[in-house]
């Protein structure tokens, strides 16, 4: 059994993005903990951010409960995550309390900036996880760097509509269903898409973006990844190997 953290900046950025990989990994048996930086208190039109945030907090921790995977939220303001000492020990504290020893995050380049500060401070967290004399707080230090992994920005695209392709796809076909059922937990947003993203609905935006990932790598639905491999993060195809025959390597 390996331990695996999906940590994204929002409820439901997870779901959007790799939750067809998760379902796979939990049906192998790993254990996995879903984590979000915030609690998206920022993501409504009528509750008040400490309202918000409890609902979309239950939202994500029923989501996680469909595949048996524990949640766990950083509890940073929506919109105020920011690559700073105090946010990173908070960060690498969350690490070291889910002992992983693989890691998927967001994508270094998003149009959220909540997006990108999460994957820089996460990468910075999987560093400074075994540390002995970075002190965050009670939870034990890691072992070692984990396997780290960034997930694809929200639609493939970086903040000035670049497309970002991914290293490897996961074939998420026999576990979409899955993910659908996990982002509709989220219901509290489709009031928020409609307004914010201009999104009818938002579990439908979800399989489109999906579906042309997999067309990218010639099969049905697909969620792609990038590994970060710089000295001194593990190198070995961690995932890859895990993944097994769901694993699409070259694009279509």
């Amino acid at each position: 059994m390996t331990r695996i953290l999906a940590i994204h900046a929002h409820p439901d950025d997870v779901e959007n993005l790799c939750a067809g990989t998760l379902a796979l990994l939990g049906g192998q048996g790993h254990h996995i903990t879903i984590a979000t930086v915030t609690a998206g208190d920022c993501g409504a039109l009528d509750n008040d951010n400490a309202a918000t945030a409890r609902i979309r907090k239950g939202e994500a921790a029923a989501a996680a409960r469909l595949i048996g995977a524990d949640y766990m939220c950083l509890d940073v303001p929506d919109l105020s995550v920011f690559v700073n000492d105090e946010t990173r020990r908070r960060v690498t504290e969350a690490l070291r309390a889910a002992q992983p020893e693989l890691v998927i995050t967001a994508s270094p380049v998003d149009y959220h900036p909540d997006h990108e500060a999460t994957s820089a401070l996460v990468r910075d967290a999987c560093f400074a996880a075994p540390v002995p004399n970075y002190k965050t707080g009670s939870a034990r230090l890691l072992a070692e760097i984990p396997h780290l992994y960034f997930c694809d920005p929200i639609a493939g695209r970086d903040r000035d509509n670049n497309r970002v392709m991914a290293e490897f796809a996961v074939d998420v076909a026999p576990f979409f269903e899955t993910k659908k059922a996990m982002l509709r937990e989220h219901r509290s947003q489709a009031a928020w898409e409609a307004k914010q993203h201009g999104l009818d609905d938002y579990v439908e935006a979800m399989a489109e973006w999906t579906k042309r990932r997999g067309h990218h790598f010639g099969v049905g639905f697909a969620e792609g990844f990038r590994q970060y491999r710089t000295h001194p993060y593990p190198a070995s195809p961690l995932l890859q190997q895990m993944i097994g025959a769901a694993l699409v390597k070259v694009p279509a």
